[in-house]
């Protein structure tokens, strides 16, 4: 089971869920502070802002992100859940999230993913760069994007509440 929110639902979200592993996608994440009942090993932060095409002064999704996270959710046991987050839990953890469950389900079916997220938060906005990088390191040729598209956009506001995705 995955779990998706904010930096400020993290604490929560962890305790409410019992999570063994957490993966923080978001600028700055040196102050991300690990919950106690998550081991260091359990909890990859990976650095990037929240952008889709590369800008002066800021980190771009890349494909090295990409590695690091399939890497980490395809190291995890699920025995315990796993929470997904970045500083708003709308675009960087909902696009992790979205590329965790077809990399752990290689055969389900994307838009279902993203009809799925959509059901369960109605703000979700994943991040298209994540997903364009995602989408090919996973050789989904182009079906994760056409889901986004699929799913359309996502109501505004400035923090999501979290939500769960089902891996099945």
């Amino acid at each position: 089971m995955l779990h998706v929110c904010s930096l400020a639902a993290l604490p929560e979200t962890v305790r409410a869920t019992g999570a063994s592993h957490i993966l923080s996608v978001m600028a700055n994440v040196d102050q991300v502070l690990r919950p106690a009942s998550i081991l260091e090993a359990n909890h990859l932060r990976v650095s990037m802002d929240d952008i889709t095409e590369d800008m002066d002064g800021f980190v771009a999704p890349s494909v090295e992100h990409i590695e690091r996270v399939l890497n980490f959710v395809r190291g995890w046991d699920r025995s315990a859940p796993m929470v997904v987050h970045c500083y708003a839990g709308i675009s960087r953890s909902t696009a992790s999230a979205f590329a965790a469950a077809c990399a752990l389900n290689p055969h389900r079916d994307e838009v279902e993913i993203a009809r799925q997220i959509r059901a369960r938060s109605p703000i979700a906005s994943p991040n298209r760069l994540i997903v364009s990088l995602a989408d090919r390191a996973l050789g989904r040729e182009g079906r994760m994007l056409r889901a986004l598209d699929e799913m359309g956009p996502g109501s505004m506001t400035v923090e999501g509440r979290p939500f769960q995705l089902d891996l099945e």
